[in-house]
């Protein structure tokens, strides 16, 4: 059999690489477009900050690699210009030679990718102004940066490519800005959660500029104008593009190929496309979530190697193997920080009508009695009916991708925050803790839903009419506090509940959570109407930016 495939990457080199090790005797031809048929694009922006500094470390593989260890014909600079499905066939078009032929097939993978969206802004196609998806696009960012020695640079988008352009950057030298359009970094997140990323930031001297858009790009002596919808100019060196990607399905559509709901090609859970004999991977596709079960574009190498795999065995063997979905499961270096996420998000199931519950813990990497534990920070989702995990977020130091990765885990089997309380982690005190960040994240979620606690959420306090109880210490609460709080510690709460209201809600906090959800116990179990502030003062002071460093 012949198995042509479109694109190279992470699809459709994986792809490729699974169909010759399923069938020694197939013909297997991928048909790149561009210049490197299997490269490392996440690692793009840490060659363009020198942290990568051999280019040929980003190739995972070559044509000729491909071609020597499993007998792949790899045509780079080849442009796949149609399909005639009727016939089993496309055409090709050799981009340095102009010359076009056709080539047949009797299984065809499509793994066309996306490409990055230039928004239409005046000047965006000046010198200086980039985008990012492959090698050259980075070689061509890192010789700007090394032969103009830029003082400044802007970014515009928040998101993975963006924050990473924006530490990279950063490290050279530069003055960045980052421009957003939305009122946060990193719009994966919820607010809450990224807030914590713009404190790292601004701590980095990063200017942020949330919720604007930049409107126009001039040539100037700096190098680049560029104005913002706010009226505000900023003069920058070089300006990278980072507002997202757009899925590659031009070919597809002329090929009377369906699309989905989302724009990407429409594929089953074998990968297929509306034709039989023509399977689809990677950026272009539209999978299903696995908590929503909504048809969404997951661009991410994980997934996009995975469907490869899959896509080969049905093509190859014809095999029923199936995807089961995405959870979108993403890591990103910030700085100091690290910021992941899995699942849906609160904003996210808000907007789909999906009802929630929501839990902070602030727990340490590793045991604290053991030099250098970091904090992270958990947001946790879980449906009220049975507990079952809808997403989270989690931001922090160390650790914080081996949390995320459990957490993916869990919701991928099914599990519920009860579950969370009872896995049995790896504990010593240069690694973890004998409670570790996961199981606390279970247990103030269990107590949620079985009425232990009744939970407030950072943004409650205000206007709420509550008494706002501080159960931390004398000393901590001189440091900074709620508006209008009222200080009682802990460890005096029983000897003073008289001087409580009866008739009033009281709203306890304190650091973390931890003394608040004790202090609301007593409070309950002695009668009082009261709450605990999930994750305590310090997610309030990150998601409402009062500045309080707690």
């Amino acid at each position: 059999m012949k198995l042509v495939i479109v694109g190279g990457v992470a699809g459709g080199a994986s792809a490729a690489a699974r169909a010759r090790r399923m069938d020694e005797k197939a013909e297997i031809v991928i048909l790149e477009r561009g210049e490197h048929v299997s490269f490392a694009n996440c690692g793009l922006p840490y060659f363009v900050g020198g942290e990568i500094r051999d280019r040929g470390s980003l190739l995972v593989q070559t044509p000729q690699s491909l071609a020597r260890r499993f007998r792949i014909d790899v045509r780079t600079h080849s442009d796949v210009i149609s399909i005639d499905r009727a016939a089993g066939k496309v055409k090709v078009r050799e981009l340095q030679t102009g010359r076009e032929y056709e080539e047949t097939y009797d299984k065809l993978i499509l793994a066309p990718g996306a490409s990055p969206v230039v928004p239409p802004i005046p000047g965006a196609d000046l010198p200086g102004v980039f985008t990012l998806r492959n090698v050259p696009d980075a070689e061509r960012i890192k010789a700007w940066v090394e032969s103009r020695k830029p003082a400044s640079a802007l970014v515009v988008g928040a998101g993975f490519i963006g924050l990473e352009m924006v530490e990279s950057l950063s490290r050279l030298g530069l003055k960045v800005h980052l421009v957003e359009m939305v009122d946060q970094v990193l719009p994966v997140l919820d607010a809450d959660a990224a807030s914590f990323l713009k404190v790292e930031l601004q701590d980095n001297g990063v200017k942020l500029h949330l919720g604007v858009q930049a409107t126009s790009f001039e040539l100037a002596s700096e190098g680049l104008r560029v104005g913002l919808s706010d009226g505000s100019v900023v003069e920058a060196g070089l300006v990278i593009l980072s507002v997202g990607v757009r899925p590659e399905t031009g070919l597809a559509k002329a090929a009377g190929l369906e699309l989905g709901a989302r724009g990407g090609i429409r594929v089953d859970d074998r990968m297929r496309t509306s034709d039989p004999d023509i399977y689809a991977v990677g950026d272009a596709v539209e999978v299903r979530d696995l908590v929503t079960g909504n048809m969404e574009l997951i661009a991410l190498a994980g997934p996009a190697n995975r469907q490869g795999r899959i896509a080969a065995d049905n093509a190859v063997l014809g095999a029923e193997r199936i995807f089961k979905g995405s959870l979108g499961t993403s890591v990103v270096r910030v700085f100091n920080l690290a910021a992941a996420h899995v699942g849906a998000s609160a904003k996210r199931l808000a907007r789909l009508g999906i009802e929630h519950r929501v839990s902070w813990t602030h727990s340490y990497s590793h045991a604290t009695y053991y030099p250098g534990a970091q904090r992270m920070s958990i947001k946790l989702l879980f449906a009220p009916s049975d507990g079952r995990i809808l997403g989270a977020q989690i931001v922090g130091g160390e650790g914080v991708d081996k949390r995320i990765d459990i957490l993916a885990t869990a919701i991928t089997a099914g599990m519920s925050v009860y579950d969370l309380t009872e896995l049995d982690l790896a504990y010593a005190p240069p690694f973890g803790a004998a409670k570790d960040p996961v199981n606390m994240s279970g247990y103030a979620a269990q107590n949620v839903l079985e009425g232990k606690v009744e939970a407030a959420q950072w943004d409650e306090p205000a206007g709420s009419g509550a008494l706002i109880l501080d159960v931390r210490t004398p000393m901590e609460f001189a440091a900074g506090h709620l508006p209008e709080a009222l200080n009682l510690p802990l460890d005096d709460l029983r000897e003073n509940l008289d001087t409580l209201p009866r008739d009033r809600e009281i709203l306890v906090y304190c650091r973390v959570g931890l003394r608040g959800y004790i202090g609301a116990r007593i409070l309950s179990q002695n009668g009082f109407q009261a709450r605990n502030l999930s994750g305590g003062i310090v997610t309030w002071s990150a998601a409402t930016g009062s500045g309080l460093r707690v």
